[in-house]
């Protein structure tokens, strides 16, 4: 077992990450923080995932900040993959333009993996415009 996996001894390590989160960051920034991640942890809690509906990419991301973003992605990993490594990557790509990633140290250091990752974003952008253009062409709605 690796020391990141190893279970923290008062409690999940979402519950440790975000106890360092309210030491590190201002009162108003930590209570945003909380309202963004606490119904997804909530939901992850009582195992109903697939009936969230959760982004911090849409509308209501754009009146966050970034590092607001970036945090609540890193405590909702947190909160799923149980580790505390985890890193929010940006991967540039021509067809998508930045996006951020989150992932473990390991891989976030890995060049070869990053590529990996950013060759898997570009397919995944060409298969949801080919769907868009198929969507579109039936006359359904293609704003996925």
């Amino acid at each position: 077992m690796n020391e990141h996996e190893i279970p923290p001894p008062d409690g999940r390590p979402v519950d440790v990450y975000l106890d360092l989160l309210r030491v590190r960051m201002p009162n108003d920034d930590y209570q945003l923080l909380l309202s963004v991640v606490e119904p997804v942890l909530q939901a992850i809690d009582e195992q109903q995932m697939p009936t969230i509906d959760f982004s911090l990419d849409g509308d209501n991301a754009e009146a966050l900040p970034q590092e607001i973003r970036d945090e609540a992605a890193l405590v909702i990993a947190t909160a799923v993959t149980g580790r505390l490594d985890n890193e929010v990557v940006e991967i540039d790509t021509d067809e998508t333009g930045p996006v951020r990633v989150v992932t473990d140290a390991v891989t976030a250091s890995d060049p070869e993996r990053l590529g990996e990752i950013a060759d898997y974003l570009r397919e995944r952008h060409q298969q949801n415009e080919e769907l868009r253009g198929i969507a579109e062409a039936s006359g359904l709605p293609s704003d996925f």
